[in-house]
C-alpha cells in the first residue's frame, strides 16, 4: 500500500487505497495543514474591478472526484469521515464519525452534550429530510422559576441554561435509519483521539487560557480535563480526555452486548437517555451549584426524565424555489428560514448584475438581511408551541412589499414586517443598551465562540458535509456543550450545552421560554436540490448570527456570479450585527457592518458615506464555510475554509 496521495499544488489530501481496518487507516493517514499566510495581503480593491478577477485569488483548489467527498471545520474530522467511506460505509456513517471526532478535537466549539441540526437526502428517497438534534428546555424551566431567582435574562453559562442534549441521539438515529457500519467502527476515530490526544490549535489554547482562572476558582472539574498538570496546554501539544474515551468505550460495549446492529444502536441510545449518562447528568444538576456570569451559584433544572422523554425527530424542511434550484432549510425552531427570506428579498433586486465584492452588493445584501432578521426575531419560534406565518414570510408578494424599504443609505432602525394577528414586538432600545454588557462578556470569552469580537478568543461552532458515490447527501452543524459553557461532569468528561440562553423571558415572545419546547437555535445547514429534486449542494458554517449571512453571500456568488466552491469560500466576506444577537446578553448594534480586511479603504469609505457603521476587520477573519456538491455526471466537488487554519476538504 502507498500513503495518501496529494491532489493539486495546495495539498488537499485524499486516500488512494482501501485499508483493511480503522486502526491501519489511522496509523497510515496523515493530513498536511495548508500554509496560506502569503494570501493575507490580497486587497479586494483590486478584485472588485471585475467579478472574474476575484476568481484568481483562492488559497486551495476545489477538489473533484467520483468516490466520495467530505468538507468540515477540522482536518481530523474530515479524514475520519473519509475513513468510513474507505471502509465501505456510506455518507451517513461518515458524517456521524466526523461529528463524533469534532466533539473531541474541537471541545471549545462543541461537545457530546450539545446539539446538532442535520439535513439529508438519501439517494433512494425522493424527499429531503431534516433530523432535529436540538433538545428542548427542561420541564422545570418556567418563567416563574427564573423570576423567583431574580433573573431577567437567561445567562450564557452554568447550569440554569442547560437543555436536553440532542446531538448524540440525533447521530445514532441517523446511523440506525441510514447507516451501515457498526457503532464501534464509527466511534473508533473519536476514541483514538480522546485517548492519544488531539493537537491543540491556537483557538483551543486561547479559549482554555481565557477561562483558566474560572476553572481554577469555580469549575475545578473542568480544570482536571483542560489544565493538565495545572497549566494551559501549549499550541501543538496533545490534549487527551480519558473520561470521554471511557464513556465512548462504554457505549460501544453496550452496543456489542446485544445481537444485531440495530439492537446495538438501540442499546447505546438507552444507555444514554435512560441509563448511566442521563442518571449522571441528573445527579450533577441536582447536587451542584455553579457560578455563572451573574456572579451567583445556581443548580440545574435539567433532569433524567427530561432526557428520557425526548428523542431526535425527522421533519420536512422549509423550502423555496430560487434561480432554478430548491433551497432547503430547517424549520423556524432554527434561524434557517431567514436565509430563504433574504433570497426572496434579493430576488426583487438586480443582485446578479452587481460586482460581488462591490459597494452596491454589500449594501444591498446588508439592508435585505436587516429586514429578514427583524422578522426572525419577531415571528420565529418552535412551531410545536407557536404559530409561525411562514407562508406569508416566504411569499414573493411579501418580499416585494418589504424590499421597497431597501434604500440608498443604511437603515439604523429595527423594522419587522406588520402581519395581522402577530402583535409581539421586541424592545430594540433595550437590546442596543446591552452593548456594553456584551463587550464585557466577550472580553472574558463569553457568547458564541465565532462571534466574539474581543481578542484573544475567536473561534467557530462546527460543520460537516459529506457526499458518497451513491449520491447520499448529509450536511450538519453541531454545536453546544463547549468547554466554556458549563463545568465538566466528571464521570463524562464533557460539559452541558446552554442553548436556553436563546429564549426570551417573555411569555408573549414567539421564541420565549416554554418548558419542553426547543429554543430557537442558530444552527442552520443548507441543502440545495435541482427543480426536479436531484441533490446538488451541501453547505454550512459556524458563526452564530453570521451563519445564514455567510451562506447567503456564498450562494449569491456561486449561483449568480459563477464562482466555484473554493472561490466563493475564499472571497472576502462581511456580516452585520444590527439586530439582537441570539446569544446572551441579546445585544444589538444599529447599522453595524464588519468587513473582512481584504476589502480596500475605498470600499470602507463609500459604505461609511452610505451610513454604515463599518468595522474594518483583520484579513481572513470572516466566514467559516465548507461545501460539497455533485453534478449530473456524478462528479463530486468539495472545498473548505482556510481561515483559522483548521477547516479541510478531502475526497477522491
Amino acid at each position: 500500500m502507498s500513503p495518501p496521495g496529494i491532489l493539486g499544488d495546495k495539498r488537499g489530501t485524499y486516500c488512494v487505497y482501501r485499508p483493511t481496518s480503522i486502526a491501519e487507516l489511522l496509523a497510515r493517514t496523515r493530513i498536511i495543514p495548508l500554509a496560506w499566510a502569503g494570501y493575507h495581503g490580497v486587497d479586494a480593491s483590486v478584485m472588485r474591478a471585475h467579478k472574474v478577477n476575484m476568481r484568481k485569488f483562492t488559497t486551495r483548489p476545489e477538489l473533484i472526484g467520483t468516490f466520495g467527498v467530505v468538507a468540515s471545520t477540522h482536518w481530523l474530522a474530515s479524514q475520519s469521515a473519509m475513513a468510513m467511506l474507505e471502509l465501505g460505509g456510506n455518507a451517513f456513517d461518515a458524517a456521524a464519525a466526523g461529528a463524533f471526532t469534532l466533539q473531541v478535537c474541537e471541545p471549545h466549539l462543541n461537545g457530546p452534550l450539545g446539539d446538532a441540526s442535520i439535513l439529508l437526502k438519501a439517494a433512494d428517497e425522493t424527499q429531503t429530510r431534516v433530523l432535529c438534534g436540538q433538545g428542548p428546555a427542561p420541564m422545570a424551566a418556567t418563567l416563574e422559576k427564573f423570576k423567583s431567582l431574580g433573573v431577567d435574562l437567561v445567562p450564557e453559562s452554568g447550569l440554569l441554561p442547560a437543555v436536553v442534549p440532542g446531538a448524540f441521539d440525533a447521530w445514532l438515529t441517523l446511523l440506525a435509519d441510514y447507516g451501515t457500519l457498526e457503532l464501534e467502527t464509527v466511534l473508533a476515530p473519536a476514541i483514538h483521539y480522546a485517548e492519544t490526544g488531539v493537537p491543540v490549535v491556537h483557538l483551543l489554547h486561547e479559549a482554555i487560557a481565557l477561562h483558566a482562572k474560572i476553572f481554577r476558582k469555580h469549575w475545578q472539574t473542568s480544570q482536571t480535563v483542560y489544565l493538565p498538570g495545572g497549566e494551559v496546554p501549549e499550541i501543538g501539544s496533545l490534549l487527551k480526555n480519558h473520561q470521554l474515551a471511557a464513556l465512548l468505550r462504554r457505549l460501544t460495549s453496550e452496543a456489542k452486548s446485544v445481537t444485531g446492529r440495530q439492537a446495538g444502536l438501540l442499546a447505546a441510545r438507552r444507555f444514554w437517555s435512560k441509563g448511566f449518562v442521563a442518571q449522571t447528568i441528573d445527579h450533577f444538576c441536582r447536587t451542584q451549584n455553579v457560578v455563572d456570569e451573574t456572579g451567583e451559584a445556581y443548580g440545574g433544572l435539567l433532569t433524567g426524565d427530561d432526557i428520557a422523554n425526548w428523542s431526535a425527530c425527522y421533519e420536512d424542511p422549509v423550502t423555496i424555489d430560487y434561480g432554478g434550484f430548491n433551497i432547503h432549510k430547517c424549520g423556524p425552531w432554527s434561524q434557517g428560514p431567514v436565509l430563504l427570506q433574504n433570497l426572496r428579498l434579493l430576488e426583487t433586486t438586480d443582485i446578479a448584475e452587481m460586482d460581488p465584492a462591490g459597494v452596491d452588493f454589500i449594501h444591498t445584501v446588508t439592508e435585505a438581511m436587516k429586514l429578514g432578521y427583524a422578522d426572525r426575531e419577531t415571528y420565529y419560534g418552535d412551531p410545536e408551541a407557536v404559530t409561525v406565518p411562514l407562508d406569508r414570510l416566504l411569499s414573493r408578494a411579501y418580499a416585494r412589499q418589504r424590499s421597497a424599504l431597501i434604500g440608498e443609505t443604511a437603515s439604523a432602525e429595527f423594522r419587522p414586517g406588520d402581519i395581522s394577528g402577530f402583535p409581539w414586538r421586541l424592545d430594540y432600545d433595550a437590546a442596543v443598551a446591552r452593548q456594553e454588557l456584551a463587550q464585557a462578556q466577550a472580553a472574558r470569552g463569553g457568547g458564541e465562540p465565532t462571534m466574539r469580537s474581543a481578542p484573544p478568543s475567536k473561534g467557530d461552532t462546527c460543520h460537516i458535509n459529506v457526499i458518497d458515490n451513491k449520491g447520499n447527501f448529509v450536511t450538519a452543524t453541531p454545536s453546544g456543550g463547549w468547554l466554556t459553557s458549563s463545568p465538566v461532569i466528571p464521570e463524562l468528561g464533557v460539559a452541558l450545552g446552554t442553548r436556553l440562553q436563546m429564549t426570551w423571558l417573555d411569555a408573549k415572545a414567539p421564541s420565549g421560554l416554554r418548558p419542553g419546547i426547543r429554543p430557537r437555535t442558530t444552527l442552520t445547514p443548507t441543502l440545495v436540490t435541482s427543480e426536479a429534486g436531484a441533490p446538488y449542494l451541501n453547505l454550512g458554517t459556524p458563526g452564530g448570527e453570521a451563519q445564514d449571512q455567510w451562506q447567503l453571500i456564498f450562494l449569491l456568488r456561486h449561483l449568480h456570479h459563477g464562482m466555484n466552491l473554493a472561490e466563493a469560500i475564499d472571497a472576502p466576506a462581511f456580516h452585520s450585527e444590527h439586530w439582537p444577537n441570539s446569544f446572551s446578553p441579546r445585544q444589538a448594534r444599529p447599522a453595524y457592518l464588519r468587513l473582512e480586511g481584504q476589502f480596500g479603504a475605498e470600499i470602507v469609505d463609500q459604505l461609511r458615506r452610505r451610513g454604515h457603521d463599518v468595522d474594518h476587520g483583520d484579513p481572513w477573519s470572516e466566514g467559516r464555510l465548507s461545501a460539497t456538491s455533485r453534478d449530473g455526471q456524478g462528479r463530486l466537488r468539495a472545498a473548505a475554509n482556510p481561515r483559522g487554519m483548521q477547516g479541510y476538504a478531502v475526497g477522491r
